[in-house]
C-alpha cells in the first residue's frame, strides 16, 4: 500500500502550540490530573498481535498483563506519525492516540486493519486514563492492591486493580514517582471521584512531569517528521530492534544498527518574553541546528522545552531564533543517551 497519509515538515509554517496555563513547580506530590488530550482505543480479535506487529516498533510477544510498552507507529520513511503506549487487556491491546491526532492516526492504521478479518480496532468513549504524582495516592488508588504497588520497580510494570490498569511510568528528573491508571470503562476510584477533586492538578503540569522525564508527544506539527530514535524512543522502551519486519523498519533499523543517528532529544529551560511555539528554530550562531517539539510554561516567563537538536551543536551557545534570540539551557535527562558520543558515520537525516 502506499503511503498517502501527509505530515506537516519542520520546516513548513508551524501553529502555536496549545496553552494549558502555567505548570505547578515543583510537581505536586499525591496530586492526579485526567489526561484529557488522549483516548484510549482498543484492538480485538484473533488477528490483533499479528496486526499491531506488523505496524509498530514494539515486539508485541513483550506486551504482558505486568508490562506495557511504549511503541511507534511510522510511515515507509521511517517517520513515527503516533507515540502510544500498549495495555494487555486480557485478550485485547489497549493504546493510547493523542486526540489531536486520533482521526489521522486511525486512518492510516485502518489501511492495513482491512487485511485481518474479524480484528477490530474501537474507540472507548467512556475511557478515562488518569496521571499520578505520588506513591502514597497510587496505593490509595490500587484499593485492595496497594500493597503490591511497591512491586512495581521499573517503567511500564502494570497492576491489575478493580478500576483498571496502573502503570508506573519513567521518573521525572525531580518530583515525585508518576503512574497511570487507564480505566476502560470510565469509574473511578472514590478517591479520584467528582466529589473529591481537591487534589486535582492541571494538564499542564502532567505535562511538565512528562518533560522533566524526557517524555515526548507528537502534535498536528510534528507528527511524521521525527524517525523514533531523533525523539530517544529506543531509551524510553519504544523500539524493539530485534523484532520481525514492520513498516518503517528498514530505515529506523539502519538508522541504528550503521549508526547514522545525528540529533536527538534534549530537555532545555529558556526565559523569554514569549512562549516558544511548537517547531521554533534553535539556532547556533547563524545556523539552525534543531526545532522545539514540545513546551510549557512553568512560571513568568519560565519555559521547559523538549526538542531535537544537532549532537554536534549540542554543547554551543543554543538560542531561540524566534523569539528574540532568547538562550536556552540545557537540562539533564533521567537516562542515558549514548548515540551522542559515537563518531557521526553519515550524512544528516
Amino acid at each position: 500500500m502506499s503511503d498517502t497519509t501527509t505530515y506537516p515538515s519542520v520546516d513548513s509554517p508551524i501553529a502555536p502550540s496549545i496553552a494549558n496555563g502555567i505548570a505547578e513547580q515543583p510537581l505536586p506530590e499525591n496530586n492526579w490530573a485526567e489526561l484529557s488530550d488522549r483516548l484510549m482505543l482498543t484492538v480485538s480479535g484473533a488477528g490483533t498481535d499479528k496486526f499491531l506487529q506488523g505496524q509498530f516498533s514494539q515486539n508485541m510477544s513483550e506486551v504482558t498483563a505486568g508490562k506495557s510498552l511504549h511503541a511507534a507507529a511510522s510511515n515507509r520513511k521511517g517517520r513515527a506519525y503516533a507515540l502510544v503506549r500498549m495495555v494487555r487487556h486480557d485478550d485485547d491491546i489497549l493504546m493510547d492516540f493523542s486526540r489531536e491526532l486520533a482521526d489521522a492516526t486511525e486512518a492510516e492504521l485502518r489501511k492495513y486493519l482491512m487485511l485481518f478479518r474479524g480484528t477490530t480496532m474501537a474507540r472507548l468513549e467512556d475511557s478515562k486514563i488518569i496521571g499520578i504524582f505520588g506513591s502514597e495516592l497510587a496505593q490509595a488508588v490500587a484499593g485492595e492492591q496497594a500493597a503490591l504497588v511497591t512491586d512495581l520497580r521499573q517503567p511500564g510494570d502494570t497492576l491489575a486493580t478493580g478500576h483498571g490498569h496502573l502503570i508506573l511510568l519513567e521518573p521525572s528528573i525531580e518530583g515525585p514517582a508518576r503512574y497511570e491508571l487507564w480505566s476502560p470503562d470510565g469509574a473511578l476510584p472514590d478517591v479520584l471521584d467528582a466529589h473529591n477533586q481537591s487534589s486535582q492538578c492541571s494538564l499542564a503540569t502532567w505535562q511538565a512531569g512528562q518533560i522533566a522525564a524526557g517524555v515526548p508527544w507528537l502534535t498536528s506539527a510534528t507528527a511524521g517528521a521525527y524517525v523514533p530514535q531523533m525523539l530517544n524512543w529506543q531509551h524510553l522502551g519504544g523500539v524493539h530492534f530485534k523484532k520481525g519486519c514492520y513498516t518503517g523498519q528498514e530505515i529506523i533499523a539502519r538508522m541504528h544498527f550503521l549508526g547514522q543517528l545525528k540529533k536527538s532529544l534534549y530537555r532545555l529551560a529558556v526565559t523569554a518574553d514569549a512562549e516558544p511555539a511548537v517547531g521554533d528554530a534553535i539556532s547556533n550562531g547563524e545556523r539552525n541546528v534543531g526545532e522545539v517539539v514540545n513546551t510549557l510554561q512553568t512560571g513568568p516567563q519560565q519555559y521547559h522545552l523538549l526538542a531535537v537538536i544537532r549532537h554536534n551543536a549540542a554543547n554551543g551557545p543554543l538560542t531561540l531564533a524566534d523569539s528574540g534570540g532568547a538562550s536556552l539551557q540545557l537540562c539533564p535527562l533521567t537516562y542515558a543517551v549514548p548515540e551522542r558520543e559515537q563518531p557521526q558515520k553519515a550524512a544528516d537525516t
